[in-house]
């Protein structure tokens, strides 16, 4: 159901080294590093932190698995029949991986929230 989770942190290097630790501790580790967000797993990146803004409210990043893209199609549609503000129509991100497919929308309390296909189209 989950394809990976992300948060914002006050302290991000308070928060790297203490999820260096933990996440160690259970054969996770920094699989990427980019300067908006770090990215934790043992064979995908599946644990996100960013840093929170100042003074800006810390949203989570919650992304589902579909099972293709018209899944994650299908996904967007219903978020904007419900009202949902779309941050990201559907499309690939060839910035992730070449058959990355997401679609990213906001939920009532601000979170980001995405459907992601990695099948090729």
């Amino acid at each position: 159901m989950l394809d990976h989770l992300g948060i914002q942190v006050r302290d991000l290097d308070a928060s790297l080294t203490f999820y260096d630790a933990v996440l160690a501790a259970l054969g996770a580790r920094r699989m990427l590093e980019y300067p908006e967000a770090i990215g934790y797993g043992s064979g995908t990146p599946d644990f996100w932190l960013s840093p929170a803004g100042e003074g800006s409210t810390r949203e989570s990043h919650i992304a589902f698995t579909a099972a293709d893209r018209a899944a994650v199609n299908a996904f967007h549609d219903a978020a904007v029949a419900v009202g949902a503000q779309v941050l990201h129509a559907p499309r690939v991100w060839p910035e992730y991986h070449p058959s990355y497919f997401g679609a990213f929308v906001r939920d009532p309390d601000g979170n980001n929230v995405e459907a992601v296909c990695h099948a090729p189209g």
